[in-house]
C-alpha cells in the first residue's frame, strides 16, 4: 500500500502563458523537492490548443526540467499506461480555458481519480485560471458565459477559489456575492501576478510579481457579509526567491 504524502498544491495568477520574467514559474519549481523534476502540462481546458502547448515547450523545454505534455483530445495512452505516466510526474501543471469542460472530461478519461492519487503520492499539482479553479471544492468561473459559480472542482483544496480577481470587470463583486449567499465556501481570490502554495490545504507561501498584486481569504461572516483579507505577500523579482517554506500570517 502507497503511504500517501503531504498533498501540495500551488495556485497561479501567472505564468509562461501570460508573463514574460518567468518568476511565478520559478517559484513554482522551488517547491517541486527536485533538482531536474518530471513536469508534465495538461492544457485540456483550452482543448488542447495547439498555440498554448508550443508556448509550453518555448518555456519549459530549456529548464532544468523533463518536459511533458499530456493530451486528451488525441489520447494515445491506454489506462495503465495513463496511470503510470501521471503518477511517475513530480509536477502536473494544468492550463486556462473552460473549468466545467475540462473537469468533465477529466472523469470521462479518470484522470480525476488519477490526480487524487498523484496528490497523496507527493506529485506537485497547480495551474492557472481553470488550472488553479479545478483543485478547490468549488470555484468561480465563466465557463457557462456569465460570471457565476461552480460547486464540484476536485476537493483537494477546502473551500473555493477566484482566478483573475483584479483583472476581469465583475470578478470580485460576483465572487463576494457568490460567498456571501453560499453559493460558495469561504475561500481563497488571486489576483493576476500573484501565486499561492498549500501542504494538506493550508496557505504556506503566497508570493507576488507586481507590488499592487494580493492574495486574498474570502470568508462570509456572522452577518451573512463576504469579507475579503488580504494576506501578506513576498515580492519576488528574480529567478532565485527568498525561503519558499516562509507562511503569511
Amino acid at each position: 500500500m502507497a503511504v500517501r504524502h503531504q498533498q501540495r498544491l500551488a495556485l497561479l495568477g501567472g505564468g509562461f502563458s501570460t508573463d514574460d520574467d518567468g518568476l511565478l514559474d520559478d517559484w513554482l519549481l522551488t517547491h517541486a523537492r527536485t533538482p531536474r523534476p518530471k513536469v508534465c502540462f495538461v492544457p485540456t481546458a483550452s482543448g488542447d490548443a495547439a498555440g498554448y502547448i508550443e508556448r509550453f515547450w518555448e518555456v519549459f523545454g530549456p529548464r532544468e526540467a523533463e518536459s511533458s505534455v499530456l493530451s486528451l483530445f488525441r489520447r494515445e495512452l491506454d489506462d495503465e499506461a495513463l496511470r503510470a505516466f501521471l503518477l511517475a510526474q513530480n509536477v502536473v501543471y494544468v492550463g486556462g480555458g473552460n473549468t466545467a469542460n475540462m473537469l468533465a472530461v477529466w472523469r470521462t478519461h479518470g484522470v480525476d481519480r488519477l490526480l487524487h492519487e498523484a496528490c497523496d503520492r507527493g506529485t506537485l499539482l497547480c495551474g492557472i485560471s481553470a488550472g488553479a479553479n479545478c483543485w478547490a471544492r468549488g470555484s468561480h468561473t465563466d465557463s457557462f458565459g456569465p460570471l457565476t459559480f461552480l460547486a464540484d472542482g476536485l476537493g483537494l483544496l477546502p473551500g473555493s477559489v477566484c482566478p483573475h480577481y483584479d483583472s476581469e470587470a465583475g470578478r470580485r463583486p460576483s465572487y463576494l456575492s457568490a460567498v456571501a449567499t453560499g453559493a460558495l465556501d469561504s475561500g481563497w481570490a488571486l489576483d493576476d501576478g500573484t501565486g499561492a502554495f498549500f501542504i494538506d490545504g493550508h496557505l504556506t507561501d503566497a508570493v507576488t510579481r507586481a507590488p499592487q498584486a494580493q492574495v486574498y481569504r474570502v470568508e462570509r461572516d456572522t452577518t451573512g457579509t463576504a469579507v475579503e483579507r488580504p494576506l501578506p505577500c513576498r515580492l519576488i523579482t528574480r529567478a532565485a526567491p527568498a525561503d519558499p517554506h516562509q507562511a503569511p500570517d
